[in-house]
């Protein structure tokens, strides 16, 4: 019994680090063949350079799977089933992000996604902090990212309508 608990949360983890990695490529895919599209924009001054997006969305994706594995492996609780469809749920709009900026080329659906995405971010933070400190802590420069991301859409958005 014990080992078959066992099994089940190292299964458990495994596929969300999956679902975090495949919500990666996912991004890269919409993003790769748009870069020329992307470059044509007219950006506001703090749009950072090309080169700083790859590192750094590398890294948040990193703490992400760091952050649900640590919550994957809790006890089943209620508050983990609404952090868990919390964390999901952003993860599906960080995912489509990409696809509905870049491979739509709009920025306006991009920011239509990205603004609930942040909140469920915030969200997810909250309700993971209570249920893990250094799960909900991971979450933080996603968060900060992710604001930064829709300061920036709009902006692109705006100067390009």
């Amino acid at each position: 019994m014990q080992d078959e608990k066992l099994r089940l949360k190292l299964d458990m983890s495994a596929l969300a680090v999956i679902a975090v990695l495949a919500s990666s490529v996912a991004g890269q895919f919409a993003t790769s063949d748009n870069l020329g599209w992307y470059a044509g924009l007219a950006k506001p001054a703090f749009n950072p350079p090309n080169g700083i997006f790859a590192p750094v969305w590398g890294a948040l994706y990193l703490l992400m799977a760091f952050a649900i594995w640590r919550v994957v492996r809790l006890p089943s609780a209620p508050t983990r089933s609404v952090a868990l469809t919390l964390f999901f749920l952003q993860l599906a709009l960080n995912a489509a992000w990409s696809w509905m900026f870049f491979a739509e080329h709009s920025p306006q659906l991009g920011l239509i996604n990205i603004i609930p995405q942040f909140l469920i971010i915030v969200a997810t933070i909250i309700v993971f902090l209570r249920l893990d400190w250094m799960a909900g802590l991971a979450l933080v420069p996603l968060a900060a990212w992710v604001g930064f991301a829709t300061a920036l859409n709009a902006a692109i958005w705006q100067m390009n309508g």
